[in-house]
């Protein structure tokens, strides 16, 4: 109990850091949502200084000097009222991000599993076969491993749009077609989903087996898997419940770090492929200096960062006990 309190009481800090931060830097970056609003509002009439306190409002940006700003900001935050955003006027930005959170999540989550899940089992047969076939692959997966999304994004792109017509160049679904559980919208979706998640498999794969496959490899050579193989024991049991449990444990901490990487590398993806997720919100939020999009979109990565890393903690001490002894 006391290593869980612990690991909330660390987390609830971080959690109030990225809150103040997400505050303070969206206000350092050159220009005024409200001016632009005003602008725009501008060219069909006269403005008065109502208004612009009113639109300040709406928009979500508080009033007064900064603390009572940032006041404001926790406030609402609390209420998950983040304002309107500029770019999809007069939307709320709670609206626009909960209607490009679910195809991210969708796409980046099962992608991301499959990816580490594929890595993972790739690289335990290798390092336990080693010299083998599969272990011959192990170069072609170091080149993966330095494989930027983008790139792989484009050279897919290319490959499966222009030089064969086998999946749809960008966006989410053929428009179309109704949002909902039918068939049609359905089938759409994956067609277009396909390049994207090849994308974010092909170009993470390569680095969870290359550091499973030398983790194998190291472990093997661990006195606990001689003397298991020592006693007879079945090589599959050895394999599973001696080697690739403890070889696993820095792949475990490996995803929790590299997350972020992960998160950032799908953004960009979903730019290239104009994919209607968070990526390609984001970028329409940075083009229209919209603040309150941009806010609400990098904190719900800086939390989905910091849950990802509290479950993991949870796994890495339930994989290896040691840990929360060590802790308690």
């Amino acid at each position: 109990m006391r290593h869980l309190l612990r690991k909330l009481g660390f987390y609830a800090v971080a959690a109030w850091i990225a809150v103040t931060l997400n505050f303070v830097l969206p206000r350092l970056i050159p220009g005024d949502p409200v001016q632009l609003m005003m602008s725009r509002m501008a060219a069909s009439g006269p403005v008065t200084e109502g208004q612009e306190k009113a639109m300040a409002a709406m928009l979500g940006l508080g009033h007064g000097n900064l603390l009572q700003q940032y006041g404001d900001y926790l406030s609402s935050l609390a209420r998950l009222d983040f304002g309107l955003s500029t770019t999809y006027y007069p939307a709320k930005v709670s609206d626009v991000v909960a209607h490009a959170v679910p195809w991210t999540i969708v796409l980046v989550g099962l992608a991301t599993l499959l990816s580490v899940a594929l890595g993972i089992t790739l690289g335990t047969l290798a390092g336990w076969r080693r010299g083998g076939r599969l272990d011959a692959l192990v170069p072609s997966a170091t080149f993966l491993a330095a494989v930027p999304y983008f790139w792989a994004a484009l050279i897919l792109l290319y490959l499966c749009t222009q030089v064969w017509a086998l999946a749809p160049s960008s966006g989410g679904y053929d428009e179309t077609y109704t949002i909902g559980l039918n068939t049609r919208f359905v089938v759409s979706a994956v067609q277009h989903g396909v390049l994207p998640a090849i994308t974010i498999v092909v170009a993470s794969v390569g680095g969870w087996m290359l550091g499973m496959r030398n983790m194998m490899v190291s472990t093997l050579a661990e006195d606990y898997v001689i003397a298991a193989e020592a006693k007879g024991l079945r090589p599959r049991t050895v394999m599973v419940r001696y080697a690739a449990r403890n070889a696993v444990l820095p792949s475990v901490a490996g995803f929790a770090i590299t997350l972020g990487f992960i998160v950032s590398g799908s953004l960009v993806m979903e730019i290239v492929f104009s994919y209607p997720g968070m990526g390609y919100t984001l970028l329409q939020a940075v083009t229209n200096n919209d603040y309150p999009l941009m806010q609400a979109i990098f904190l719900m990565i800086t939390f989905a960062v910091l849950v990802a890393n509290f479950l993991v903690d949870l796994l890495y001490s339930f994989v290896d006990p040691r840990t929360r002894e060590a802790t308690s």
